[in-house]
């Protein structure tokens, strides 16, 4: 063959070298003869990765054949990681972080939404721009997706966190399979916290953050649950720190509504109950939560008998009939309902990690209690341009 005969004519000159010479020389010998052994094989870059992919998915059988796909962009600062997954499991040993911080966002329906797009344009890049961890820690942003968002959001996202200065992973989920897990938890609800279009298996992702605790894995232990029309103020990890405030027996971190919503929802209750604090404004009152900013300790909720029974259907169905609740806003409207019976369950999170900016109620017949239930001091760290309100630049 062609390189045994390289191979001899380089033997034979190492006697007129010095040792360290002939050392250099045999090593280029050495890699002539890889590279036409590897060539005869017909191994490619393409190929070879290929078949890396595969075996990193047969170790990860249980996960649903996740597809591992490594971030190639020019490292900044420090080095990243940006992993893709169907299954709700971390990547193994693929992260060289000890500490990870779990934050999820929907995803679904982004292709054919171009107002969806550009929040989750400002939401990411905002989070990426403020975003500070510690060595050896790393944020997981996961993200329920359908199919088409999913390769949308796989072409925006390396753009997004290009500035990022903190070790990240991105999982994707997919929205089907898990409204399938979700369905036969929540399905109750629905007919009390949906809008009423009929189309409960994909409703039933609106109750995702209710019975996460039993969807993602028992390894992880807390998740943040974010809206995509938010935009970062201060560092995501400072909101983790909030974990660290909960009252015992306390299972979710959540802020108030802002607007008078449960005040008009809860109406036949209060009109039945006149002294009641239901849908009452802060600082004595129970005004209801707003879901767009959530911090769930899932271990908590796996260890809670009373939130967990709260998820029956006899306990949902009953609740709801004892405050005549009829809602539309899938989760949010639940934790209200419970939080009304059950106010233990709930940490309050400070209104500045979820400022929400709708004013929708203010001009529908609650201007004269409004700012009530609006005002919110202190800092802000987070907008929330719920009902598609504009979001104030820096």
């Amino acid at each position: 063959m062609g390189f045994l005969r390289i191979l001899s004519s380089t033997m034979a000159r190492m006697s007129t070298f010095r040792s360290y010479q002939m050392v250099l020389l045999l090593a280029a010998a050495l890699a002539v003869v890889a590279f036409y052994y590897f060539g005869s094989e017909r191994h490619s870059f393409s190929s070879t990765t290929k078949r890396i992919r595969q075996s990193q998915a047969s170790q990860n059988a249980n996960r649903n054949d996740a597809d591992l796909s490594l971030d190639t962009r020019p490292e900044h600062k420090e080095s990243k990681i940006a992993l893709e997954a169907d299954d709700a499991a971390r990547q193994g040993d693929a992260s060289p972080a000890s500490v990870e911080y779990h934050a999820l966002m929907m995803f679904t329906k982004v292709d054919k939404s171009r107002g969806l797009q550009a929040k989750f344009q400002v939401a990411v890049r905002s989070m990426a721009k403020h975003g500070s961890f510690l060595e050896g820690e790393a944020l997981v942003l996961h993200f329920v997706s359908d199919e088409a968002s999913r390769e949308l959001g796989e072409k925006m996202l390396p753009e997004l966190l290009m500035d990022a200065t903190f070790l990240y992973q991105v999982v994707f989920h997919d929205v089907s399979s898990l409204s399938e897990k979700l369905l036969p938890i929540v399905e109750v609800m629905q007919k009390h916290f949906s809008a009423g279009s009929g189309a409960y298996f994909s409703d039933a992702i609106f109750f995702l953050s209710v019975a996460m605790h039993r969807i993602m894995p028992a390894e992880m232990k807390r998740i943040v649950q974010l809206d995509l029309d938010l935009k970062f103020r201060s560092n995501i990890r400072d909101l983790f720190q909030e974990f660290s405030h909960f009252p015992p027996g306390a299972v979710i971190g959540i802020g108030p509504e802002l607007q008078p919503v449960y005040r008009h929802m809860f109406w036949q209750y209060r009109k039945e109950n006149p002294k009641s604090k239901v849908g009452e404004p802060p600082p004595d009152g129970q005004p209801g939560f707003n879901s767009g900013v959530m911090l769930l300790d899932l271990e908590a909720m796996r260890r809670s008998a009373l939130y967990n029974q709260l998820l029956e259907p006899g306990r949902v169905a009953g609740l709801a009939e004892k405050y005549h609740l009829q809602g539309h806003l899938g989760d949010q409207d639940f934790f209200s309902l419970i939080g009304m019976e059950h106010p233990e369950l709930f940490s309050p999170l400070p209104c500045g990690w979820n400022r929400q900016l709708c004013t929708w109620w203010r001009d529908h017949g609650y201007g004269d209690v409004f700012q009530l239930y609006y005002r919110c001091e202190g800092p802000v760290h987070i907008y929330h341009g719920n009902c598609n309100t504009s979001i104030p630049d820096d």
